[in-house]
């Protein structure tokens, strides 16, 4: 795993190719992951985009583990677990629910409750973002809420490169980190979560577009991607494709504790 390990420290990422341990979770929770689209309470809260693109956030009803007993799917596990626990050193974290991310040709179209100005961001720059970093009103403005380990991506269905894959600002992680140390410079950790960290991040993510180069991310079922969790990354919109399927992938973002642990979010690999 050592050039594995080089990759994503240094890109800020890295992708693992189809695992056969992984591919049977994969079959196991596809219609599981897909009906969840057909859930009216999820549909109301997630569908958006002008029905292109089903967010689906903490959608999949499965446990610490990953696993959804009742459905059959068994706990998650293959190399890019494993990756996590040993490369990384995220032992014993449990699973967050995941989303399920689904895509549509013709993503991303306006939708009520956008401003033209975030559609824009939305299909010229993938509405590129770092997780965990919420809005607050007034003026939308950026604090940090939560503390993601990583962001692991499992695809569910098969799809073309083009069809709304995950992107990545390579190298993102580290600017955003710099970022981030001088922005809480003298700030005791327990109070960053009520810092307005708007201004910072923004100028970060307008150099990151400027020095760090995009990276379309595309995986079969069976295969997966890990990324940094303050890696710049967001969705592209659909290309030529013509395929008409949708594209399901799972993400999972499990927290780095069950406290609120800003440091460690900050300073670890």
């Amino acid at each position: 795993m050592n050039d594995l390990a080089d990759q994503f420290f240094r890109r800020g990422w890295c992708a693992f190719p189809n695992d056969p341990v992984l591919a049977e979770w994969v079959e196991a929770v596809r219609d599981v992951a897909l009906a969840t689209l057909d859930d009216p309470g999820l549909r109301a809260d997630w569908l958006r985009c002008g029905d292109t693109w089903f967010a689906g956030v903490n959608a999949l009803p499965n446990d610490g583990s990953g696993a959804i007993p009742e459905a059959g799917v068994p706990p998650l596990a293959g190399q890019a677990v494993d990756f996590a626990r040993e490369v990384l050193g995220f032992t014993g974290l449990p699973w967050d629910r995941a989303q399920v991310s689904i895509c549509f040709p013709g993503y991303p179209q306006s939708w009520e409750g956008e401003s033209e100005a975030a559609f824009r961001f939305r299909r010229d720059r993938d509405a590129a973002h770092v997780d965990g970093l919420r809005r607050h009103e007034p003026g939308r403005r950026r604090k940090l809420g939560e503390t993601h380990a990583f962001i692991l991506g499992v695809p569910v269905t098969w799809a073309q490169p083009d069809a709304a894959p995950f992107t990545i600002y390579e190298g993102s992680h580290e600017l955003m980190r710099q970022t981030f140390r001088a922005r809480f410079f003298g700030i005791v950790p327990e109070r960053w979560g009520e810092e307005d960290i708007t201004e910072a991040y923004v100028a970060a993510r307008r150099d990151a577009f400027a020095r760090c180069p995009r990276v379309p991310v595309h995986a079969e079922p069976g295969a997966a991607y890990l990324a940094h969790r303050l890696s710049l990354h967001g969705v592209a919109p659909w290309g030529t494709s013509a395929e008409t399927a949708p594209r399901a992938i799972v993400y999972f973002r499990p927290e780095i504790a069950e406290t609120f642990a800003p440091e460690m979010w900050l300073e670890r690999p």
